[in-house]
């Protein structure tokens, strides 16, 4: 059996669409989970349940931190990467946008629902931070204001044709499903309630993405989401191998730490790896640095190629929503991989035509919403940030400020940090 191409999905969309409900759908349709919660819990967050395993989220009733699974299709190996949808938690959003393949835009069909600013605001980040592949789930089709009908479903997939159109994408490339999270339609198995829908189920199309080309042969960059200290196997880091190849036995350096070590075991889904490559999320046993000395958002290289460490960097960014104005010396927190840091805008260089990429306006002296702009930044501190060309993954970030994600960007340039002499 060759392997299957390995696919990292996200699904998106506005919170109380019912994402988590999708998800444990699916995953109970494909008996990925056999449990479902206690009847006393309300019957229609039960398949959430599946997806919220987390004490903190059952009690608190939404999605916080981002939760992997596999599903396999006949012809993929999917990661599934549950998205939350409420505001406060983009920030975990944007962690994962920026390691997905392709996405799953949540919009539901109930009536007073559709499309509302977080299904805007999600759609603008999977588009800025690279994701390409989407497909729509038109949900809660079941719900007693919408009674499964032709109509609204159509209505619904014209005001989000309109929405990715706007942003870049092209609809008549994008599958649409009618869905019921709560009911089943469509999820893994074909609705005999909409007789009107002959296309696929949301299972079928997840077999339709495709894996990106794996950048084997650029320079090693893992992104580290985690670290722990194992008692009996020592200090072990999470993360995904964005570019490059690692093999235990190398010497690696970890950036701004500047620290090398070694690599003593690497796992995946807990089986031993004798290479890691790009898309893989693995657990790297390493041995020469403390767990105190790691943190997340430090990206791990090999030494003759070290993850760079920015002094400053010009990028192009898109503000998505500022109350007022951005000026020259503002400093939001950057969001780029795992990690964020505050920076600081030294410059705007040039306001830019989003679409066409022209010059509108050169060294404005602010920019505001709807902007797209040539800018500099200063992280205040060492952080690890790379050119989108050469490294995509760590060259995408987004601009968060007073809870909201202010602007998107990607990288152009970068200045690195000089090595002090030790």
């Amino acid at each position: 059996m060759p392997e299957k191409e390995h696919v990292n999905l996200i699904f998106v969309g506005h919170v109380d669409h019912g994402k988590s409900t999708l998800i444990g759908r699916l995953f109970y349709d494909l008996k990925l989970v056999e449990e479902l919660p206690p009847d006393e819990l309300a019957a229609d967050a039960k398949f959430a349940w599946v997806v919220d395993r987390l004490k903190e989220e059952r009690e608190r009733g939404m999605t916080i931190d981002l939760f992997h699974t596999k599903v396999e299709t006949p012809h993929k190996m999917i990661t599934v990467i549950d998205a939350p949808g409420h505001r406060d938690f983009v920030k975990n959003m944007i962690t994962g946008a920026s390691q997905a393949d392709a996405a799953i835009l949540v919009v539901s069909a109930k009536s007073g629902e559709g499309i509302q600013a977080q299904t805007i605001e999600h759609v603008f980040l999977i588009k800025t931070l690279g994701v390409n592949q989407l497909a729509v789930a038109v949900n809660k089709m079941d719900d007693p204001t919408v009674g499964y009908k032709k109509e609204r479903y159509e209505e619904i997939k014209a005001q989000v044709s309109d929405l990715l159109k706007r942003v870049g994408y092209d609809p008549s490339k994008i599958q649409f499903i009618p869905t019921s999270g709560l009911q089943g339609d469509n999820v893994v198995n074909r609705s005999s309630n909409m007789p009107w829908y002959n296309g696929p189920t949301l299972y079928e199309v997840l077999d339709t993405f495709v894996a990106p080309p794996k950048p084997i042969d650029k320079p090693l960059r893992i992104p580290i989401q985690d670290v722990f200290s194992i008692t009996g196997v020592g200090t072990v880091i999470v993360g995904r191998v964005e570019t490059g190849v690692l093999k235990p036995g190398d010497t690696i350096v970890i950036e701004p730490l500047g620290k090398t070590a070694e690599v003593k075991s690497i796992e995946m889904h807990h089986e031993r790896l004798e290479k890691a490559e790009p898309g893989d999320n693995i657990g790297i046993n390493i041995k020469g640095i403390d767990k105190k000395e790691i943190k997340r958002g430090d990206v791990i290289g090999h030494p003759n190629n070290p993850p760079t460490v920015a002094k400053e960097f010009t990028a192009q960014i898109v503000v998505l929503q500022h109350p007022t104005a951005i000026a020259p010396g503002y400093t939001p927190v950057i969001h780029a991989h795992t990690g964020h840091m505050a920076c600081k805008m030294v410059s705007i260089e040039k306001k830019i035509d989003p679409r066409s990429g022209q010059v509108l306006e050169e060294k404005p002296s602010f920019i505001r919403r709807g902007d797209a702009a040539i800018v500099k930044f200063e992280p205040l501190k060492p952080f690890v940030i790379e050119k989108y060309s050469e490294f995509p993954p760590l060259g995408r970030f987004a601009v968060r400020d007073m809870g909201i994600t202010v602007a998107a960007g990607i990288v152009l340039d970068v200045v690195p940090l000089e090595k002090k002499k030790k």
